[in-house]
């Protein structure tokens, strides 16, 4: 096993916090591999449980980014020109609005994943049927006969 580098460590986790993945800062300059990275995280629970931790944090930066996208039009609408110069009015960008729908929506898939139970689709389970005919078995008592 390589040996842990708490200096080294401590700057990972700060640029995961940061929004950026293992994957990108492993491939850095000076960076150790994954696979190293992970033999650390596997080999204390103290570090893992940071890791984890700076994770939670990049999960929580991307959902503002969300928000920041979801917010900025600036590029949704193009001024329209003559062939003069002269301006025609304006309309809609929709090149620009359909790459702000795709970035929302990849980081949507990815809070999903990395962070199922707080940003992941709730799903709410009913057991009854709309006209009472059935009822869940677990909601019946069953006593056996006595003889």
């Amino acid at each position: 096993m390589t040996a842990f580098k708490p200096a080294m460590f401590d700057a990972i986790c700060k640029r995961i916090m940061a929004g950026e993945s293992l994957k990108h800062i492993c491939e850095s300059e000076g960076m150790p591999a994954r696979s190293v990275v992970y033999e650390w995280l596997a080999s204390d629970k103290a570090i893992a449980d940071r890791y984890a931790r700076a994770c939670e944090i990049r999960a929580d930066r991307i959902f503002d980014e969300m928000l920041d996208i979801a917010d900025n039009g600036e590029n949704d609408w193009m001024e329209q020109r003559s062939d003069d110069g002269k301006s025609a009015g304006w309309r809609e960008n929709g090149e620009a609005i359909r790459r702000s729908v795709l970035r929302i929506d990849a980081r949507k898939w990815a809070l999903a994943r990395m962070q199922p139970k707080k940003y992941g689709d709730k799903v709410a389970v009913d057991n009854t049927s709309s006209d009472g005919s059935m009822r869940p078995i677990f909601n019946t008592y069953y006593e056996p006969k006595k003889d």
